[in-house]
């Protein structure tokens, strides 16, 4: 034991001597970087002081340490300052450096970090929390002209994990991209009884929401939970950094912010997407490529053709803002989406809660989804989530509904963009697609592991939470986007042929403001003789070889996302009638929505 602790505080020593040398020359290496990079903010206006105030961290037994005693180490300090007078947008990284061929790099797994900005701190978590390099992002946000933010940093090895890391070192630097002319996304609105939260690796754990809660351009989309009425003023009073416990997790929501989108054409013919950074080839159907996407207020309601040739650049009137962020007469500043297909308040019932609207809705990974309900219960069930005195603590500001067709197009538009899976770097090629849930128990959050295959060794292979085969399932790759959007169960969505009602159990249709309206079967004429741009429909139709269908007179309602089952033809663009007319299905699940009004 002695001679393996002597091994380890070399380790510790060699991290630590490295990070703080890095340190001590990195004031140059921001000034070179910031200055004079086109789309980087001159130095000038952005300033980035490091101070070399500490003295090291104290190695006395120097360790695998806990979370509380590496977060007594002795930090790194270093500032951020905006001389200028306009705000800027900025992300700081922390990139691997150039180390010796006679070093081995320590793995991330083994580290953990705490950044406490502005005196706030994001808590213990481990390195793997903020991507992988060189796209490990430490902070980003906003900084106001002549503002200041003060930072520091911890870095040690942890007690956690096991592991041989002898003679291994980590050397770093950090890195700044500045912008004045982004656009950032509209801040997530929360009703009284969400919770933002963030992931640390292990746990979902209450966080900050002015502090490094999201960061959409590292595809890390705003996630929030709801608990049960017992738990709720317990975590609402937490400090940030306490554990969520998933039992006590009642529905897990994603927002989507409001965004106007353009879909590019290599070839000036075919509109799959622009090449961009993300993909090797030129795109196709099957391997469409980067959807052109600008985050925009409430106020901003673009509606212009959603194409352009890529050869002649985005024009002013390529962009169209999608119809899914405006609920009847409001403009939306964004919505929050189920995490999962919805799963009922008792699982174990038939077919995960079949046909009733006696049990409450659920959002929650590793469970049944539920199915055997038809278009009309599942409507209702959405609806009752915030009824007067409901368990979720949702507010009349919020209205919970099932997903509209529309609102499905637009998760599937974000993800195919660089801040969804598509600008993932962790996938390249084929997966880029979603993974496949495959799992025929219909257990939420599963991964195949890959995108939809005729393999037919069913179950789930990797749960929600597991790296790359598991979160490769996501909207972004990573934990923080919407699963079982390929695979698992037949969602039903409220697209609706021509007011028809079918075998949904609905009397007469409900409000408009509740369902997508197509009247006829050609999808160039969906919408009263029109083209539906921002449906998902024929803009998008049949990318990555999804299967599709157009509703019609005898099958009036759209299911998406496919099948476990479905083989090559599930998938994020996938959308059929599934031989179903909105009946009970015991293939069939539905997902939540909740629009906040801006005013909340």
């Amino acid at each position: 034991m002695e001679k393996r602790r002597k091994k380890i505080t070399a380790i510790v020593i060699s991290i630590i001597i490295i990070i703080i040398l890095v340190i001590a020359i990195s004031y140059a290496f921001f000034r070179t970087e910031l200055t004079g990079k086109e789309g980087i903010v001159k130095i000038g206006e952005l300033d980035l002081v490091l101070n070399e105030t500490s003295e090291g961290i104290s190695l006395d037994k120097a360790i695998g340490l806990s979370d509380s005693e590496g977060m007594k180490l002795t930090p790194s300090t270093f500032e951020l300052r905006n001389n200028g007078n306009n705000s800027v947008d900025y992300t700081i990284y922390l990139d691997d450096n150039t180390i010796s061929d006679s070093y081995t790099r320590i793995d991330d797994k083994y580290l953990k970090y705490n950044l406490v900005k502005n005196n706030k701190s994001t808590g213990a978590s481990l390195l793997t929390s903020t991507g992988t390099n060189p796209n490990r992002v430490l902070d980003s946000g906003t900084i106001e002209g002549g503002g200041t933010n003060t930072y520091s940093l911890n870095l040690w090895i942890t007690d956690e994990v096991d592991g041989n890391y002898s003679g291994q070192v980590f050397s770093g630097k950090l890195r700044v991209e500045v912008s004045q002319e982004k656009v950032k996304p509209n801040e997530p609105i929360l009703d009284e009884g969400m919770i933002a939260v963030r992931y640390n690796g292990n746990d979902w754990v209450k966080t900050d929401i002015d502090n490094n809660w999201y960061n959409y351009d590292s595809g890390e989309w705003a996630n929030a939970v709801t608990v049960s009425s017992e738990t709720r003023d317990t975590y609402k009073s937490a400090s940030i950094g306490t554990v969520v416990n998933m039992d006590d997790i009642e529905t897990m929501w994603v927002w989507i912010p409001r965004y106007s989108y353009s879909i590019g054409s290599e070839d000036g013919t075919n509109y799959y997407g622009k090449q961009g950074e993300y993909l090797d080839t030129t795109p196709t159907l099957a391997l469409p490529g980067e959807i052109d996407i600008k985050f925009v207020s409430e106020n901003k309601k673009d509606r212009g053709t959603a194409k352009y040739v890529v050869n002649d650049g985005i024009k002013d009137n390529s962009w169209y803002t999608p119809d899914a962020f405006t609920f009847g007469d409001e403009e939306l500043s964004g919505i929050w989406v189920g995490k999962f297909e919805t799963s009922s308040s008792n699982p174990s019932a038939p077919y995960g809660g079949g046909n009733t609207t006696e049990l409450d809705a659920m959002i929650k990974p590793n469970v049944t989804s539920w199915r055997g309900i038809n278009v009309s219960n599942a409507f209702n069930v959405s609806l009752k989530m915030n009824d007067e005195r409901n368990r979720y603590g949702f507010t009349d500001i919020t209205d919970t509904h099932m997903m509209k067709n529309s609102e499905w197009a637009i998760v599937a538009y974000l993800s195919q963009s660089k801040y969804g899976k598509l600008g993932n770097t962790n996938f390249t090629g084929a997966n880029k697609e979603i993974y496949q849930n495959k799992s025929d128990q219909y257990i939420t959050g599963c991964s195949y592991g890959s995108p939809s295959n005729g393999n037919t060794d069913y179950g789930c292979q990797y749960t929600y939470d597991i790296d790359i085969n598991g979160t490769g399932a996501s909207t972004t790759g990573n934990i923080y986007g919407i699963y079982d959007m390929s695979g698992g169960s037949w969602e039903y969505v409220m697209g609706n042929y021509n007011d028809m009602v079918g075998n949904s159990g609905f009397i007469t249709m409900p409000d408009s403001i509740y369902y997508d309206k197509y009247t006829s079967s050609d999808t160039n004429m969906v919408c009263n003789e029109n083209e539906c741009i921002s449906h998902s429909l024929s803009e998008a139709t049949g990318w990555y070889q999804d299967y599709y269908t157009m509703i019609n007179n005898n099958y009036p309602w759209f299911v998406h996302s496919g099948h476990y089952g479905d083989n090559n033809g599930a998938g994020l663009f996938y959308y059929s009638y599934a031989g179903v007319k909105g009946e009970i299905g015991i293939n069939g699940s539905f997902r939540l929505v909740a629009a906040i009004g801006g005013n909340a």
